[in-house]
């Protein structure tokens, strides 16, 4: 290997985490990958990942561990099984999106270990993701940057450094911030397309209305796509995760005294959808908690 290239463990193996463990063989790497259910890890094999049978074993002498899971509880469940195999001074690449509260019990594991802590969740979904155009948003300690910046250009076309100390969160505050902004335009999308049906509007007047001025923009027009083509397979960002971000959004502010009613709210428009049998679909799909079900077709 050059010095350039890293023996990287990748626990979750889901949209996002595959994305990045291929991007990451492509790059040169040598990638170990596991999932919890290891069907999800297998085809990865074909792309010149090892399938670990373990936590452990994905971990075992690697130079980074990058966890992509669930949440925070599901990661400190996963590493405590995986981080005594781990090699004292690897870095651990914390990605997933688990709030705040998480950040500081999952730094300790990694002091406990002896582990280099980067709280590091990326902004995007899967399109930039298998692009490796992700966005890193990453805090840690400056010396040991050298051992994850490969990593960082092998799945993102840009890294923002928020500070030093990855026990702080603020990587993780940045990213929540920037998901509020992402579940309100997704939920404000889905509301004026369910308007436009209930009052028999055509959305493509409502398009050519806003065209070219400041409340058009591509985000609305990618979201109402999928809803009005009926491409909501395969997500790009799945309703139950939103429901989940949006969930650690509303927390985090009930814990710093700020109130997130469009959050909470949305959170709620998320567990209908998803109550309706659209949790695995696009989070574009919280257009039919707008009514009963069967939700009818936006187009």
């Amino acid at each position: 290997m050059s010095d350039t290239t890293r023996t990287v463990g990748v626990l979750g193996t889901g949209i996002m985490g595959a994305a990045m463990a291929r991007n990451l063989v492509r790059a040169g790497h040598a990638v170990r990958v596991w999932n919890r259910t290891r069907a999800k890890a297998e085809p990865l094999a074909a792309d010149g990942a090892r399938v670990a049978g373990s936590a452990a074993e994905a971990v075992r002498d690697a130079d980074v561990v990058l966890t992509m899971l669930y949440d925070g509880d599901t990661v400190l469940e996963v590493m405590r099984e995986a981080a005594p195999a781990a090699r004292a001074g690897a870095a651990w690449v914390q990605s997933t999106t688990a709030g705040v509260e998480s950040v500081g019990a999952l730094a300790d594991l990694a002091r406990a270990h002896g582990l280099i802590f980067y709280d590091a969740p990326v902004l995007g979904t899967r399109q930039p993701a298998e692009a490796g155009r992700l966005t890193v948003l990453a805090a840690g300690p400056t010396e040991g940057r050298q051992a994850v910046e490969p990593v960082f250009e092998a799945v993102g076309a840009r890294t923002v450094w928020t500070g030093e100390d990855g026990a702080a969160g603020g990587a993780t505050r940045l990213k929540l911030v920037a998901n509020s902004w992402v579940i309100a335009a997704t939920a404000a999308t889905g509301e004026a397309l369910a308007l436009a049906k209930g009052l028999g509007v055509d959305p493509r007047g409502f398009f050519d209305l806003i065209a070219g001025g400041p409340l058009d923009m591509g985000y609305l027009h990618a979201k109402a796509g999928l809803i009005l083509d009926g491409a909501l397979l395969p997500p790009s960002f799945a309703v139950t995760t939103a429901e989940k971000d949006a969930r650690l959004i509303v927390e985090a502010g009930e814990r710093h005294g700020v109130r997130l009613d469009v959050a909470a709210a949305s959170a709620e428009r998320f567990a209908r959808a998803a109550a309706q049998g659209h949790g695995g679909e696009d989070m574009a799909a919280a257009y039919f908690a707008s009514f009963d079900e069967p939700g009818p077709a936006a187009g």
